[in-house]
């Protein structure tokens, strides 16, 4: 309404045909951004290092008792939390100190089940 009836009275004359169209587009940039929007908020939030106790990841480099894995496709420098891991074997994260994190081979998980 302030374009049909404010833009006259500054001398700006639009015909109905350009404001159909503006509105047009203007409604189909309000869809777009909505969709966007709203797929954002229901994506699954990105892993980071909060979430990495209790992840299972590979070694890389053996932890004797210091080496690198690999969890979820990222290198992530590690510690052993008991004996040493050699590379290629399956760990699971126990916890985390600063930007490094404690691991803990994951062959005997499976035993017994």
């Amino acid at each position: 309404m302030i374009v049909l009836w404010g833009l006259p009275k500054l001398g700006v004359n639009i015909p109905l045909a350009g404001l159909i169209a503006l509105m047009v587009v203007w409604g189909a940039y309000a869809v777009f951004t909505y969709r966007s929007g709203s797929r954002a908020l229901r994506k699954k939030p990105v892993d980071g290092l909060p979430t990495m106790v209790g992840s299972k990841g590979k070694v890389v480099s053996s932890l004797t008792p210091e080496g690198m894995v690999r969890i979820k496709g990222e290198l992530w420098q590690a510690t052993s939390a008991g004996d040493n891991i050699d590379a290629g074997e399956e760990v699971t994260v126990v916890e985390q100190n600063g930007l490094k994190l404690i691991c803990k081979s994951s062959a005997g998980d499976f035993e017994g089940s």
